[in-house]
């Protein structure tokens, strides 16, 4: 693709990455097959090609508007467009940078940029989390319907292994899955003590990615930094690898050697951290562990792979293979690729959009009869679980030991 990029633009760090990714586009529009919001509303502005031009036209020097960034709003960040394209255009981190720009430009309303900042503030929070869940929980009956299915049920924290190994790997704890599904975490290290590996719990904190969500940098930086800063001793005495349970999660921590780069304090560690990340597929599909370490809660699964698996990560099929090697069944999915709606905080700033896609994913899902729900992201699955009538699980919660 032709460009000409302003000034404004071309002296910031953004300038180079911007254009070069430009220049890789051919306007084949093979990123349209594959687009959830395009295949659902119909709109070419709705798809990667459309909004491809629509930044294009701002960091050319054209002025945005709400329209551009509307379109750019209603974009999932599901990266099924970037597994697709045959030019290797890296179209997610060309709309980290439009969206930045566009938001200069275009200052959101009052009642937008509140809500946006108490998301921010409260997400990270565990206190304010585990309050408001608490609150939620205890007066379900007498809150709206439409709400009620989003708030998930009370579990406890489960016990974590005891055991002390030679060999020892750092378990993100994040922000709302930690509170909100306790058991995730504690079933991965329960599944990393049957390798002979201890799982090292942290006062880490969110990765960072809903400052991506939101278009807020500097959220998404201190995050980073703070992570970086409770992981460093534990990789400095010898961790391996750091977990990831929330593919989420994974995908932001992976890309923070990217996010930076140009940091002279944390560059070099940030690097180092994204190459240890390894989200907890990649490492059960790569440790000797018996064939059967329990009896499955499930024989018989389906699994809704994320797209921050999948077109984040490029994690296919380990999920799928772990689970065969403890005689779990799964079943077929049709458009595999699609994303559930959820895509972090989408499925509040646009509902509708994000049901639909929910109900589509539903419907696929239960194609082959399963008794269980499995996912790889606490995003997905608490957006899964507010439709599904049959129960929505972690895979790891299907095979770690009791």
């Amino acid at each position: 693709m032709q460009t000409d990029i302003a000034p404004f633009v071309a002296d910031s760090p953004h300038g180079s990455v911007a254009e070069s990714i430009l220049r890789k586009c051919v306007h084949c529009g093979f990123c349209n097959a594959t687009c959830p919001t395009y295949l659902l509303l119909g709109n070419e502005l709705d798809s990667p090609r459309g909004r491809i031009y629509l930044m294009k036209q701002v960091l050319e020097g054209q002025s945005a508007t709400r329209t551009t960034q509307l379109h750019l709003d209603r974009c999932l960040t599901c990266r099924s467009c970037e597994t697709t394209c045959p030019s290797g255009v890296e179209y997610g981190r060309l709309l980290e940078i439009g969206r930045e720009i566009v938001d200069q430009q275009v200052p959101r309303r009052l009642l937008d940029r509140i809500f946006r900042s108490v998301v921010k503030f409260v997400v990270p929070n565990t206190f304010l989390i585990t309050m408001i869940l608490f609150l939620g929980q205890s007066f379900r009956y007498v809150i709206p319907k439409t709400y009620r299915s989003k708030i998930p049920k009370r579990e406890s924290a489960p016990d974590w292994p005891t055991a002390l190994h030679e060999r020892r790997m750092i378990i993100h704890q994040g922000c709302i899955q930690k509170v909100a599904k306790p058991s995730i975490n504690a079933a991965a290290a329960r599944y990393l003590d049957a390798c002979g590996v201890t799982g090292v719990r942290t006062s880490d904190s969110c990765c960072g990615a809903l400052g991506l969500h939101l278009g807020d940098r500097d959220f998404l930086e201190h995050h980073a930094k703070r992570n970086i800063d409770a992981w460093w001793p534990h990789i400095e005495s010898g961790a391996e690898a750091i977990v990831s349970t929330a593919s989420g999660c994974g995908v932001t921590i992976k890309e923070y050697a990217e996010l930076l780069r140009h940091d002279t304090e944390y560059a070099e560690k940030a690097h180092r951290i994204s190459n240890m990340t390894k989200d907890v597929a990649e490492i059960a599909s790569q440790e000797s562990v018996p064939v059967l370490l329990k009896s499955s809660l499930y024989k018989k699964v389906v699994f809704q792979t994320p797209c921050t698996l999948q077109h984040g990560q490029k994690i296919i099929d380990n999920v799928e293979k772990v689970l065969a090697r403890h005689q779990v069944v799964t079943t077929p999915v049709a458009n595999a690729h699609l994303c559930c709606g959820s895509a972090g905080v989408y499925s509040i700033l646009h509902p509708e959009i994000a049901q639909q896609l929910l109900d589509n994913k539903i419907v696929a899902l239960m194609q082959g009869a399963p008794e269980c729900i499995v996912t790889a992201n606490i995003g997905c699955m608490m957006h899964l679980e507010s439709k599904s009538q049959i129960p929505v699980k972690h895979w790891i919660e299907v095979i770690a030991p009791q």
